[in-house]
């Protein structure tokens, strides 16, 4: 039996309409035989009946447009959020290649464009942003992550959105509003109060170099001892390591700033003992870095997944340090900081660091003697081993914990 609609368009002339293809089809027939939808009041035409899948790809492309009230615009207008990610990370890339830019730089600016792009969609148009849009990621952000990392994440994407204006590919600046910026101090501060304080006590720091392995061993006595870091224990190279003279003279990887650090004599045997259990490399490029996993790869890698940070974070939970948020290797470099601090020689422990220090004063300096380098790396030492025991001596391990070599 023909339906209502198919009785009444042949009494009238006019084609039936078509039904939808299936029952949750978002749009409907209209008799000016186009696939339609009323959107806030008012009707939206997506194509004819006789192509419903082309309509349905022209709805799901403008619908964000259309329910927020904005004209949807197509893509060959402007540049989209897609092809200006596609453009900046071409242009970091270059930089990465000439070694103007670290390639873990690069991966976390990668982040920044894949969450813009799930965030925006790939096809919408940049110049077609607004603050409603940056308001509406930084909230989504702000569920995931703490201040600090919500500012990183922020400031990327202001870097990658900036990309668009400063190369011409947009004809003003995108706004952003008031509702996209950084976390204030303030707030940085209270959520750090928080966590506490990013230190481990000189006992920890005993236990962690006492029960770990020869390499672990090493870089954690290196942490302590000259404020190293994942990357400058991974980076570093045998040529910047003088153990007759106890000295490593290595500008940091992250900044390329100059940096010298005295070493103990604690920190020189397990160099020493580290380098004599060294695995081979795999690959040659890696013959000449001081340290090398027991897979033959360096401990430092260009990605977020840091396999030096990894291997720590299992010495913490074997040992049970690992109540406080936050604590991780880096931790040892604030330890070293808020203690070398106490030698009241800030210029000294800013050099050991490779702190870039924006004061006059820094242009003028052109050396700090080694004896007042010794002296800060000291007065750690005396904090460290102020109360040595024979369970805890760097020398004489005696924990049933010990981990694995690795």
């Amino acid at each position: 039996m023909p339906d209502e609609n198919s009785s009444t368009a042949a009494s009238s002339g006019k084609p039936p309409k078509p039904s939808k293809p299936y029952p949750d089809f978002p749009l409907f027939p209209h008799a000016t035989r186009r696939w339609a939808k009323k959107i806030r009041g008012q009707m939206q035409y997506f194509g004819p009946w006789d192509d419903p899948d082309a309509a349905l790809a022209k709805y799901l492309e403008q619908k964000d447009a259309l329910h927020a009230g904005r004209k949807p615009r197509d893509a060959t207008d402007g540049v989209t959020v897609k092809d200006l990610c596609n453009q900046f990370l071409n242009a970091k890339r270059a930089l990465v290649e000439s070694g103007e830019l670290t390639n873990r730089s690069w991966q976390d600016y990668k982040a920044a464009c894949d969450l813009s792009i799930a965030e925006f969609g790939k096809t919408r148009l940049v110049a077609d942003l607004d603050p409603d849009d940056f308001a509406t990621l930084r909230g989504s952000m702000a569920k995931k992550w703490g201040p600090v990392t919500l500012g990183n994440v922020i400031q990327r994407i202001r870097v990658v959105f900036k990309f668009a204006s400063d190369n011409g590919l947009i004809d003003r600046p995108v706004r952003y509003g008031q509702g996209f910026k950084r976390p204030s101090r303030k707030v940085v501060r209270i959520d750090r109060a928080k966590k506490g304080p990013k230190l481990f006590t000189a006992d920890e720091i005993q236990r962690l170099f006492t029960t770990s392995g020869k390499a672990m061993r090493a870089m954690i006595l290196l942490g302590i001892n000259g404020g190293f870091g994942n990357a400058d224990c991974g980076h570093l190279p045998r040529s910047a390591v003088d153990l007759e003279a106890a000295m490593i003279d290595f500008p940091r990887p992250k900044t390329g700033i100059p940096r010298r650090c005295p070493l103990w004599p604690e920190t020189v045997e397990a160099i020493r003992e580290a380098s004599a259990n060294r695995p081979e490399p795999k690959k040659e490029e890696h013959a000449g870095l001081v340290f090398i996993t027991k897979y033959g790869l360096p401990w430092a890698k260009d990605s977020a997944d840091q396999t030096l940070a990894k291997e720590f974070g299992k010495v913490l939970r074997a040992l049970h340090i690992n109540g406080r948020k936050g604590l991780g290797f880096y931790t040892l470099r604030h330890t070293f900081r808020t203690v070398a601090d106490e030698s009241k020689d800030q210029p000294a422990v800013d050099f050991i660091m490779g702190h870039e220090i924006p004061h006059m004063s820094a242009v003028y300096r052109e050396t700090i003697s080694n004896e007042r380098l010794k002296a800060v790396v000291e007065e750690v030492r005396r904090w460290l081993f102020a109360e040595p025991s024979a369970t805890m001596s760097p020398k004489v391990v005696t924990d049933t914990t010990r981990l694995p070599a690795s």
